[in-house]
């Protein structure tokens, strides 16, 4: 059990290295058209996972409370947005079209890039232990393919991730094993966030269904004031879109045929 868990914590991290490692192969910084395309896949998937993988099973979890199932949906939704509202604002950090958040900071631009899309890997680092720890536990609600199929759809929106952090490092200057590196590093939060869920199993089993809801609500977060914003502002919105859809429905064809 100890082995699958782990396979399943690493498999969103080797999303993000690999897509992390095409530095090493793309000469220029990556196209604005081809930046929406990965930016709207990567919320597709995000959506999808976060209904079919992590609401929809924290509602089944809570079915012993009929018709107010939803009371920890709801509760642990709006905490996750709530928690990841906190982090955008006490973390600095930079957005791909360099627009700063977060308290002032002497930081490097490398460095508040790499704390943006950290920001986004930890409710997928969390998602991924929630469901795990869940399984482990024995929950009727939630099943190892099920937990697998979350694993798989972050670490395929991983992929472009990675290029989208160490294409642009690269592009201002970093040489390709630092932006590779860099890349690397924005990703390991998520088998560590992953980890300490799972640590922690024996408190969250009795709140399943609240932190189950909980890394949904963090997840959309990150959809609603990052990716959503990225893919639909200048030209090229309608591709964005045209990938969420692809994004979407691959990530519900993997809940509904693994899970």
């Amino acid at each position: 059990m100890n082995l699958i868990i782990a396979k399943g914590l690493l498999i969103p991290f080797l999303g993000t290295a690999l897509g992390s490692a095409l530095v090493f192969f793309m000469k220029k910084e990556l196209d604005v058209k081809i930046q929406k395309m990965l930016t709207g896949f990567a919320a597709g998937v995000m959506v999808a996972a976060s209904v079919w993988s992590l609401l929809i099973p924290s509602m089944n979890s809570a079915s012993d409370m009929g018709h107010l199932a939803f009371i920890p949906a709801v509760t642990g939704f709006c905490l996750g947005m709530l928690f990841l509202l906190l982090l955008d604002v006490v973390t600095p950090h930079m957005h791909l079209d360099e627009t700063v958040e977060g308290p002032k900071s002497q930081l490097k631009k490398t460095t508040m890039m790499v704390l943006a899309v950290t920001l986004h890997n930890i409710p997928e680092g969390m998602a991924v232990g929630v469901l795990y720890a869940g399984w482990a536990s024995g929950s009727a609600d939630i099943t190892e393919a099920g937990a697998l199929a979350l694993a798989l759809g972050i670490a395929i929106q991983n992929f472009p991730e990675g290029a989208i952090i160490s294409m642009p490092l690269r592009s201002k200057g970093l040489s390709r094993t630092k932006a590779c590196w860099y890349g690397v590093l924005s990703g390991i939060v998520e088998p560590l966030a992953g980890l300490l869920t799972i640590l922690l199993s024996t408190l969250i089993i009795p709140v399943l269904p609240y932190l189950l809801s909980f890394a949904a609500g963090a997840m959309i977060y990150v959809v609603i004031e990052e990716l959503i914003p990225e893919m639909s502002e200048g030209e090229h919105s309608n591709w964005g879109t045209i990938l969420f859809m692809i994004g979407f429905s691959l990530m519900m064809v993997l809940d509904v045929a693994l899970g």
